[in-house]
């Protein structure tokens, strides 16, 4: 549905003007915040591994430069990630399923470790940053398709552990333009947290890892030549703008719809289209 509102008019008015083109664009970013957000309230999952290739793909109709399209996708996704982890956090602590006790030494790691992230991704050539992010969609999706869990195999680590952790975190999720829950759930499960409090946790972890991803991408690409107008650095504002809008309100939508269908069968059908999309990549 969302590519379908860029490609349809493209394709059918092929003289459309660029006016007409950004309204079809900030219409994509609505129905993407949508699908994020339902998606992650359904299948608990960050909205980051369904925004960043969506964007790739919709920049990429737009006619922004390819050379920065994933960058700017990433940059994007985590200033998303910025506001709607705040709701996702207040939820969570409600339910007191938050561990500040670990969440506070693994802080200065995952600023640590996001900032250098972003300096990261922005060394990468535009194809190489997306042919990585294809790598570890595939990886993602597999993962989830056979439902790989690890198992408990050790106490949670000192503060320095925790904070080393963190760093590891942080890095791989300001390239990737994740929250964290993909890597910081399986490692507090390691770590014998508990699932409900892992989720919780991670979900607190996400907002710094948000936060010093996006500031790193609007500092690395602030002086680009090649960015779009409307942007802030490697942030996209006016899909940041429409992804916000309607992703907090679908992600209740998605916990609500989550008690009613097959969770399991929903998560093996979303895989596969991970794969899909990881292979999109390296045949472009």
């Amino acid at each position: 549905m969302t590519l379908a509102l860029c490609i349809i008019p493209a394709l059918v008015f092929p003289g459309t003007s660029q006016t007409m083109i950004l309204i079809y664009a900030l219409a994509s970013y609505l129905a993407l915040g949508a699908l994020a957000g339902t998606l992650a309230g359904l299948l608990g999952i960050g909205g980051g591994l369904i925004i960043v290739p969506v964007l790739i793909f919709t920049f990429g109709l737009q006619g922004i430069n390819p050379e920065i399209i994933p960058h700017l996708a990433v940059g994007t996704s985590l200033a998303t990630i910025v506001f709607t982890s705040v709701s996702s956090i207040r939820s969570h602590h409600k339910h007191r399923a938050v561990r500040w006790d670990l969440f506070r030494p693994m802080t200065l790691g995952i600023v640590a470790g996001a900032l250098i992230g972003a300096w990261t991704a922005s060394l990468l050539s535009g194809r190489a940053l997306e042919l990585v992010i294809g790598v570890f969609v595939m990886l993602v999706g597999l993962k989830m398709f056979f439902e790989v869990v690890p198992e408990p195999g050790r106490d949670v680590p000192g503060s320095a552990g925790l904070g080393v952790a963190g760093g590891g975190i942080g890095w791989v999720s300001a390239i990737f333009g994740i929250g964290g829950g993909t890597l910081t759930v399986p490692f507090l499960s390691w770590c014998n947290v508990r699932m409900q409090q892992a989720v919780g946790t991670s979900a607190a972890c996400g907002l710094p890892i948000a936060v010093a991803g996006a500031l790193g991408n609007i500092w690395t690409g602030w002086q680009d030549p090649a960015l779009p107008e409307l942007s802030a650095g490697f942030i996209y504002l006016p899909a940041l703008i429409g992804i916000i809008l309607t992703s907090v309100l679908f992600a209740c939508v998605g916990a609500n719809l989550a008690h009613r269908l097959n969770a399991r069968l929903l998560k093996r059908t979303f895989s596969i289209m991970l794969l899909l999309v990881g292979l999109r990549f390296f045949l472009s």
